[in-house]
């Protein structure tokens, strides 16, 4: 990504000097001895797994976009037969 400065430089900060990252932008290290960084398959499965744990807790909660659906057809329902009654 290039940012403010000479053709060819790198900037991440918007508007910051060439070639500086910021604090968030770092990679991050492992987080502990031993630990190795995951590749994205392996962090997709885990979360998945992590998923499944939880639904058979019972902590399952439905997302707020299939409420909202849901509603929405519930609502229009009852609109189309009041006017096309």
């Amino acid at each position: 990504m290039t940012g403010v400065g000479s053709p060819g430089t790198v900037s991440v900060v918007p508007g910051g000097p060439p070639g500086r990252l910021s604090g968030a932008m770092m990679p991050t290290e492992p987080a502990g001895p031993g630990s190795e960084k995951q590749s994205w398959a392996e962090r997709r499965r885990q979360k998945i797994r992590d998923e499944i744990e939880r639904n058979r807790r019972g902590e399952y909660t439905v997302p707020t976009w299939a409420l909202a659906l849901a509603l929405a057809l519930v609502v229009g329902a009852w609109v189309a037969i009041v006017v096309f009654a």
